[in-house]
């Protein structure tokens, strides 16, 4: 079985039949996930409940959350993603320039608190002329916003910052 790609929309359930022994870091991280020894719990709202709400119920960073449980099961360098998501473009492209950068997001608050930027930077992106860029301030690699900008035409580069702070260009 091919290994679950840990990342804020992983549903604890997910999570935990990929990786059983996690839930002694989750425990560890937050006193409020003992309840996930719980049967009942277990096959319900950890069912529905993604890695970033759980983040908001432990009073936890959700970066900080992830990246514990990355590093954990060996998923904090950005090449182990690479290796299992190939779109992602990770060498500056030629066509970037810092000055046609129209806008900056920095989506690490609202992650905090459980919501979801993909809208935010869906019309940020939308709101560009031809050659405008946008830059997006995240706390791990989003592979599922990239994927959706690439289906609808734009291009990307993912600059890592740090291993808590990655900044992806987004050119219209």
């Amino acid at each position: 079985m091919e290994k679950l790609i840990i990342t804020p929309k992983t549903k604890i359930a997910d999570l935990l039949e990929a990786y059983p022994q996690l839930e002694a870091v989750l425990v560890a991280a937050a006193p409020a996930f003992k309840k996930l020894a719980n049967p009942v719990l277990r096959k319900t709202i950890a069912r529905v409940t993604s890695l970033a709400q759980a983040a908001v119920v432990g009073n936890l960073k959700v970066e900080e959350l992830i990246l514990k449980l990355r590093a954990e099961v060996g998923q904090e360098e950005l090449a182990a993603l690479d290796a299992e998501d190939g779109n992602i473009n990770t060498v500056q492209p030629a066509w970037f320039a810092a000055s046609s950068v129209v806008d900056t997001l920095d989506v690490r608050i609202k992650l905090n608190q459980g919501e979801h930027p993909i809208h935010d930077v869906l019309s940020g992106i939308k709101k560009l002329k031809p050659g405008e860029m946008l830059k997006v301030v995240v706390p791990f690699i989003p592979a599922p916003m990239i994927e959706k900008t690439l289906s609808m035409g734009y291009e990307h580069w993912l600059q890592e910052q740090n291993s808590e702070e990655f900044w992806v260009y987004f050119k219209a």
